[in-house]
């Protein structure tokens, strides 16, 4: 087997987000023009500001996987606000999940699936890619952006509504994208027996969900088999598979040990790391998930 590369990822500081401060378990966003308090577990550090003036805090229960409320301070719009990320419009809103329907730190994630689509020999309009748990569809947005045919899968229809929603604000809607309301394991395991190659692959499985037929996922449980699975649907010709995991006691080292064993025939790479953002502050980097991933070069 190969040897695993580690690489950290960095989310910088931009227009439609920015990190502004962290620590004491807790950290200082701005989406657009709202500032934002949110737990976070990795600031185990002292913050650098003395205050946050935020417009709303989501404040947690008492249950470590679950619960908790907004808490506002100033009005913002319950039906969201527009945001943009290169050059792709979007609504971001506060979720009862304490996420604003965006993951600011995939940003150099999905730049990076960008530049392998980018060396591919053949015309980017030729590519066929996947995004599994596509959740509010901006990955499957910066995915077609780069001309690729996107399969973007999903068990919730709330967030595939919200998906083509933001498809249409981005004026995307008429893109080559195939919304899917699906369990993703299922879906997967349907393609392999119908002998489809993708040539990249997002993935961003939660630690827990149900499909919409009331199937049940479990991460340590699942992901292997999906990992299987979707191994049968890259060839050597393929560019990327991409793996983040949030949210779980569970190492980087796993992730790309399991990739290896399955890709180990591909040829290509493994690389493992870790997602961070960047404080504006002190520039302090904040760790938010762990990753895996394979390329062709």
């Amino acid at each position: 087997m190969a040897d695993l590369n580690f690489t950290t990822m960095i989310g910088q500081p931009r227009d439609d987000y920015t990190l502004i401060d962290s620590g004491h378990g807790r950290k200082f966003e701005r989406y657009g023009k709202y500032h934002f308090i949110r737990p976070e577990a990795q600031a185990l550090w002292a913050p650098a500001l003395d205050h946050w003036d935020a417009d709303g805090e989501f404040v947690p229960g008492a249950d470590e996987d679950g619960g908790g409320q907004w808490q506002f301070d100033r009005p913002v719009p319950a039906d969201g606000w527009p945001l943009n990320w290169n050059g792709i419009k979007f609504q971001a809103r506060c979720t009862p999940f304490r996420h604003l329907g965006y993951f600011p730190d995939m940003d150099p994630v999905w730049q990076w699936m960008a530049q392998q689509l980018a060396r591919r020999p053949e015309n980017a309009e030729q590519a066929q890619v996947m995004n599994l748990f596509g959740y509010t569809g901006i990955g499957s947005l910066a995915l077609s952006q780069t001309g690729a045919k996107v399969v973007h899968v999903d068990a919730s229809k709330k967030s595939v509504a919200a998906a083509r929603d933001n498809a249409r604000m981005a004026a995307m809607d008429d893109r080559p994208i195939r919304w899917i309301i699906d369990d993703a394991a299922k879906f997967t395991a349907r393609e392999v027996r119908r002998e489809r190659h993708y040539d990249g692959i997002l993935l961003d499985p939660p630690k827990y969900g149900r499909g919409p037929d009331g199937e049940i996922w479990r991460l340590e449980e699942d992901l292997p088999l999906l990992i299987e699975n979707c191994r049968q649907l890259l060839s050597p010709q393929s560019s990327f598979l991409f793996l983040t995991v949030y949210a779980v006691r569970m190492s980087a080292l796993s992730l790309g040990n399991m990739l290896n064993q399955h890709f180990a025939d591909l040829g290509g790479k493994i690389e493992i790391g870790e997602l961070v953002v960047k404080e504006e502050s002190r520039g302090l980097l904040l760790p938010t998930a762990i990753f895996a991933r394979w390329s062709r070069s």
